[in-house]
């Protein structure tokens, strides 16, 4: 993706929320009117209808209440185990100086007492890289160079190695460096049933990684930092700042067909990889990637795929769906 100047980010969670209080308003007018009316008409089912009908209508109010806090439920509960990942990877010759090297930032989130997960993009860069995998064919070997993870609160980042990659979907579970701040962090909730198409879904990560959380900082901050996108020394002083900080966007699941979920809360590069929960706070799938151009085209894994996955790496061998991977980090 080129990079572009970075524009302060619009909460796109707060409009959309503002809406839903003005919808819930109407309701709760619209309650109050069909009282009014129907006290002028004092037959015992006209009473048990309105019974019903406010009934209903009290429900649903309590509904979009409830949606209406959710997002902001979801990030200020889970946002401490919703880690930025910053990684540097090589692809090379032996003997011979690195044919590629290059940068990739991307989101993780914890799913059990030392495991992260995310994209396998994220923890195998080269993963769908056109340039990498055609040296790859060529003989090359791909290495990380570094694979950290930055946590909200944290001020200083965390070794990550790739444990489990999907060989079929992109998805990874990866080791999280051991510490005392890394004990206390809480897995996500991740969902027991099936999600359906047009509940509300929100999604939180890390877009335009670097560049976005810049962008959100204090002016002088931003001033500092502005052309330092994509450096780990710029993500290293936000930390130090308590300043790295996920943002939360939006939006409604388009569809579900097989593992693949299609939803139109906006995302970017960076946001590869973070939670995507449905409006009872859980985790229904994993960012995957979105279709430029196409604002409802934003695409993610679903939970389901991933569970395996997490087995695997707790037992620490492998499956037949998966690959338990040796880290190949480069010193």
């Amino acid at each position: 993706m080129d990079e572009q100047e970075t524009k302060p980010e619009i909460d796109q969670a707060a409009e959309s929320w503002t809406r839903v209080v003005e919808i819930a308003t109407a309701a709760l007018l619209l309650v109050g009117a069909a009282i009014a009316v129907r006290s002028y008409v004092p037959t015992t089912t006209n009473g048990v209808e309105l019974q019903k009908e406010v009934h209903d209508l009290t429900q649903q109010v309590q509904q979009m209440k409830s949606e209406q806090a959710m997002p902001v439920m979801v990030l200020n509960r889970y946002r401490n185990s919703i880690c930025y990942v910053f990684g540097v990877y090589q692809v090379g010759f032996p003997n011979q100086a690195p044919r590629l090297r290059a940068r990739v930032s991307g989101t993780g989130f914890i799913v059990a007492k030392g495991l992260l997960a995310t994209n396998r993009h994220v923890a195998e860069p080269w993963y769908g890289d056109q340039e990498a995998e055609a040296l790859i064919q060529r003989g090359a070997t791909p290495s990380l160079e570094k694979l950290v993870a930055f946590f909200p609160g944290s001020p200083t980042p965390f070794d990550i190695t790739p444990t489990v990659v999907s060989a079929h979907n992109d998805l990874a579970v990866l080791h999280l460096e051991f510490s005392p701040a890394t004990k206390g962090l809480a897995p996500l909730p991740l969902a027991t049933s099936a999600t359906p198409p047009g509940e509300l879904v929100t999604v939180i990560g890390y877009p335009m990684g670097v560049a976005g959380m810049v962008a959100k900082s204090p002016t002088e901050v931003y001033q500092r930092l502005a052309y330092r996108h994509d450096d780990i020394n710029a993500a290293s002083e936000l930390a130090a700042l308590s300043l790295i900080r996920p943002s939360a966007t939006v939006g409604h699941l388009g569809d579900a067909i097989g593992d693949k979920l299609i939803y139109d809360a906006p995302t970017a590069h960076g946001g590869s990889g973070g939670p995507v929960f449905n409006s009872s706070g859980q985790v229904i799938g994993i960012n995957s990637a979105y279709i430029d151009g196409f604002s409802g085209g934003t695409l993610g894994i679903s939970v389901e795929a991933l569970r395996p996955l997490i087995e695997a790496a707790e037992k620490r061998t492998p499956a037949s769906d998966m690959q338990v991977v040796p880290a190949r980090m480069k010193n």
